[in-house]
């Protein structure tokens, strides 16, 4: 296993929308597996593929406190999504910075699991506002854009100079 470089924001390739995994083959058991390795050592709960540059629909998450339930979502997509929660969001690919977000209270998601096979989950709590977060990456979004302009911008700035000062 190895560990992978994350993308940071404002990096444009974070906007890339992930394209379907055809075959769930070694190839991508592997990346699911430096992806996991990856998310830990950071250390982070969840983690999409668009993040550590590869733009394929997958993504890693562990929600568990002794870090003992990675679970695997190879091509997820939202089926149902119901309610509405604010909670505080951070993120790998914008370190430091955390945020309040409006998701989906609970949402249903269908996807792969690392054999291949189809698999549904339903989530509420913690589960469902990582999986939005996270199939967010895959489809190019980043979480503080759902911030005011003004935020935002001020998140920008913040960035930009915490990147020249460690360059």
């Amino acid at each position: 296993m190895a560990l992978l470089p994350i993308l940071h924001y404002p990096d444009p390739r974070l906007h890339t929308r992930a394209k379907p995994v055809a075959i769930v083959d070694k190839g991508i058991r592997k990346l699911a597996a430096d992806m996991a390795e990856t998310m830990y050592a950071a250390p982070g709960i969840g983690l999409a593929a668009t993040q550590v540059n590869v733009h394929q629909r997958l993504l890693v998450l562990d929600i568990s406190e002794d870090k003992s339930q990675l679970q695997v979502f190879i091509n997820p997509e939202i089926l149902s999504q119901e309610g509405a929660c604010e909670g505080e969001e951070g993120c790998l690919s914008v370190p430091g910075i955390y945020e309040t977000v409006k998701r989906s209270e609970r949402v249903k998601v269908r996807a792969l699991n690392l054999d291949g096979q189809p698999f549904e989950v339903e989530a509420d709590g913690l589960l469902a506002v990582c999986l939005q977060h996270e199939i967010d990456h895959l489809d190019g979004k980043v979480f503080i854009e759902y911030l005011s302009r003004l935020k935002l911008s001020r998140i920008k700035a913040k960035l930009t100079k915490h990147a020249r000062i460690t360059v």
